[in-house]
């Protein structure tokens, strides 16, 4: 055990870092991986079995954890509640010659899709891209392009995404200052995203469009959503105004929020009780619950074995520059793994004690923005994004001239996600 402990620290944490990637390559489920992740911590930095056990059973009882748990939770009971029920479909079918412009149907149709977190969700809004997009004469690698692309332009600052949430309970900010701070790159990504499409082919298409259908009936089929957001952030303000002490009053608006929600698409879509039953206990569901309480166990085991402190002391003293960290650890595992909630557990645990122990505790939203920008260029870039590889598959299109499409959005998102930090750190320096 002491020559273990003599090994470097980083060192220590790059052979944890690299099995939990290797686990997941192999197929082990994410929940599992950082659970072995968190073992081989207590292991290589010294812990004794009992002390580990205390670790993870003192961080499955945080309220964090467990609020955390059950609001990521309760979203993908929601979504497949949506999906089950038929109110994806109804979306969609409203949506449907509300705008005339096809360069924006294309656009919208995933982008409505987007404000669910559903794994693979792009196949759901393909089949009304193809449909547009073949009429206008687009290639099969811009369809694909446009349908993966714009299905994650809210995933930067979306509340109802679980990387969100597991990076803002992390790093212990403030959510909608997150939002508030992340909602222009959305813009940005949109706009980036227009650059593969030729105006002229679906200018041409839009002449062709009948008259707009009423608003209302997509209205009342966006009712869930609002609902989640508008309650769940009217409450979470209003608890946090009554009992400032209460650590989880806005984990406790969204759940009530979603709770609300959810059952408002069970009566509406007239969902029996055997098909609520199998959504509840659906194993992807449990999966995602496991995973929460993983990541945060694993995150615990990094701070009670000192391996947090030990690895921040020999950054310093090899002078690694913090931007650099916070760029390339995201961004590596966002590539290697191609999921979002994984490059935030499994990196967000390491850099943000790197940025209190460096004197940028109070630039924490900047240094968040500029973490999860990194991250999520490369769960885009990933050949193993699910989202990627079903849109590619539903249109016929090659991985090869759709990268091309994603290579220069991606690199423009980079280095706007660059700058935007600067822009952050120098406004909350200059205007504390």
């Amino acid at each position: 055990m002491s020559v273990i402990l003599n090994i470097p620290a980083i060192v220590r944490i790059l052979i944890a870092f690299v099995c939990i990637l290797i686990a997941i390559r192999k197929e082990v489920s994410l929940g599992n991986a950082f659970v072995l992740g968190a073992i081989l911590i207590g292991v290589l930095f010294g812990l004794e079995p009992g002390a580990m056990l205390s670790s993870a059973v003192g961080s499955i009882l945080m309220p964090k954890t467990l609020s955390l748990s059950v609001v990521v939770t309760l979203i993908l009971v929601l979504s497949s509640s949506m999906e089950t029920g038929g109110h994806m479909t109804r979306l969609l079918d409203s949506f449907r010659g509300l705008v005339a412009n096809p360069r924006l149907n294309l656009a919208l149709f995933p982008s409505l899709i987007g404000l669910l977190p559903m794994p693979g969700g792009a196949v759901f809004s393909a089949p009304m891209v193809k449909e547009l997009g073949n009429k206008s004469g687009l290639r099969p690698d811009q369809l694909s392009f446009i349908n993966y692309w714009y299905r994650h332009i809210w995933e930067y600052w979306w509340p109802l995404y679980p990387g969100v949430l597991l990076a803002v309970t992390l790093a212990e900010i403030n959510l909608w200052t997150v939002v508030m701070i992340m909602w222009p790159l959305t813009v940005v990504a949109v706009s980036l995203g227009s650059l593969s499409v030729k105006s002229t082919e679906l200018k041409r298409e839009a002449e062709k469009q009948g008259t707009a259908r009423p608003v209302g009936p997509f209205v009342k089929e966006l009712v869930p959503i609002l609902m989640v957001v508008c309650v769940g952030l009217g409450m979470g303000m209003l608890l946090t105004a009554i009992s400032p002490g209460f650590d989880i009053a806005k984990e406790t608006g969204l759940i009530v929020a979603l709770i609300l929600s959810i059952v408002y698409v069970w009566v509406r879509s007239g969902m029996t009780g055997n098909s609520i039953r199998k959504i509840l206990i659906s194993p992807h569901i449990l999966k995602m619950f496991y995973m929460v309480i993983a990541i945060l166990i694993f995150k615990g085991m990094l701070e009670d074995s000192d391996a947090v402190s030990a690895i921040s002391a020999e950054f310093t003293a090899f002078s690694v520059p913090l931007v650099l960290i916070t760029v390339m650890l995201p961004f590596i595992v966002g590539g290697i793994t191609g999921i979002t909630i994984a490059f935030v557990g499994s990196t967000f645990p390491i850099i943000i004690p790197l940025i209190h122990s460096m004197g940028e505790g109070g630039f924490m939203p900047a240094y968040v923005a500029l973490a999860l920008v990194s991250g999520f260029m490369g769960v885009l870039l990933s050949p193993l994004h699910l989202c990627l590889l079903l849109s590619n598959q539903y249109f016929g299109a090659a991985f090869g001239r759709v990268y091309r499409h994603l290579l220069l959005p991606c690199l423009f998102l980079f280095v706007t996600g660059l700058l935007y930090f600067f822009l952050i750190h120098w406004g909350m320096h200059r205007f504390p």
